[in-house]
């Protein structure tokens, strides 16, 4: 018989399966050193992902093996674990996993996940986002310190809108800021409020921050990725574990740690230590909701002053209306030549 193991986490005992199967070899850490990782720091990712319907970033054989991404619940999922129904651009619709207590989200890491991917909305209302979603993204040629400068640049652009932003690392090269947000807003509506923050990013820092949204109009500088905040887009959830070599952590900061922390600070091991020192330094975050009206007034200034509508959708999305042409600019100016 494979080798188990046991966690008891709150009121419920989980069954872990290989516990001792390698998920980072370089570090050696295993599949139960991620269960109890999120058992550690069972709190901070709950308040990340509560009620939230969220896909599942699972890694079976390690960091070193296959991967894929499970937006549908699992067929084995429990009867405790809720579900909430989301809707994708297509119009198809899939019941993904909303994780309502600690239990569950070690529950999905004896699947091998070890990055969720919540959608900013709760299960009650699937439609209207409580979260604007700020991923500022550094292009080739710029790294984590040029994250950190725009990061420094946005956040007195939402205080002058009355918002306020709660940074992470994304457990790679670039920073998230959430904002939380009354649920009545659309999609649409929420990444309007974006483009105009990043538009507004762009102004004052023109440089070293872009909103172009094709790769070779960025140049080296921060990319502002206001289409993570479209419908089907999500960021990974606080504290996730990373698929990198060294096991890093997406880590809730403060601001003002935001210019010294570094992505490398916060991984497997330290970010419990971490946690039981400080707690989640975000647990405040889900009362302290703002409001869209002065982004949303904002966008509309730069639509009727300056000329500056939409921006292009991801692919998979359909055409949106009042969308500029998706096509990629050089393949345009081709098409144009050849005529």
């Amino acid at each position: 018989m494979a080798e188990t193991a046991e966690l008891t986490v709150g009121e419920r005992t989980v069954r872990l399966t290989n516990p001792g199967k390698v998920y980072f070899p370089q570090r050696g850490f295993t599949k139960l050193d991620v269960a109890r990782y999120y058992l550690a720091v069972g709190e901070g990712v709950l308040r990340a992902l509560r009620d939230r319907p969220t896909m599942l970033e699972r890694y079976p054989d390690g960091v070193e093996g296959e991967s894929f991404f499970q937006k549908r619940a699992p067929k084995n999922l429990p009867e405790w674990i809720p579900t909430g129904r989301i809707s994708f651009p297509s119009g198809r619709h899939a019941d993904e996993i909303c994780p309502t207590e600690p239990a569950a989200v070690v529950w999905a890491a004896n699947l091998g996940c070890l990055t969720f991917h919540p959608w900013p909305v709760r299960r009650q209302d699937t439609d209207h986002p409580d979260e604007l979603r700020i991923d500022l993204d550094p292009q080739p040629g710029t790294d984590y310190e040029d994250a950190v400068w725009a990061a420094g640049q946005l956040r007195p652009v939402l205080e002058e809108l009355g918002l306020r932003g709660w940074p992470k690392t994304s457990g790679g090269r670039g920073l998230h800021v959430f904002v939380p947000i009354e649920p009545v807003w659309t999609f649409t509506q929420v990444r309007r409020a974006a483009i105009a923050i990043a538009r507004e990013l762009e102004r004052r820092a023109p440089r070293r921050i872009t909103t172009a949204w094709w790769k070779e109009e960025r140049g080296e500088k921060v990319f502002v990725d206001y289409n993570q905040t479209a419908r089907d887009r999500t960021i990974a959830s606080a504290y996730s574990v990373r698929p990198r070599p060294h096991a890093p952590v997406s880590a809730p900061l403060r601001w003002e740690e935001v210019p010294d922390a570094r992505p490398r600070d916060f991984d497997l091991a330290t970010m419990p230590v971490r946690f039981r020192e400080l707690g989640d330094v975000h647990a405040d975050m889900d009362g302290q909701v703002c409001r869209l009206e002065a982004a949303l007034e904002l966008a509309d200034r730069d639509e009727r002053d300056h000329g500056l509508g939409d921006l292009p959708y991801p692919p998979e999305h359909p055409k949106m209306k009042g969308e500029p042409k998706r096509v990629q600019p050089s393949r345009a100016k081709t098409s144009r030549a050849k005529k």
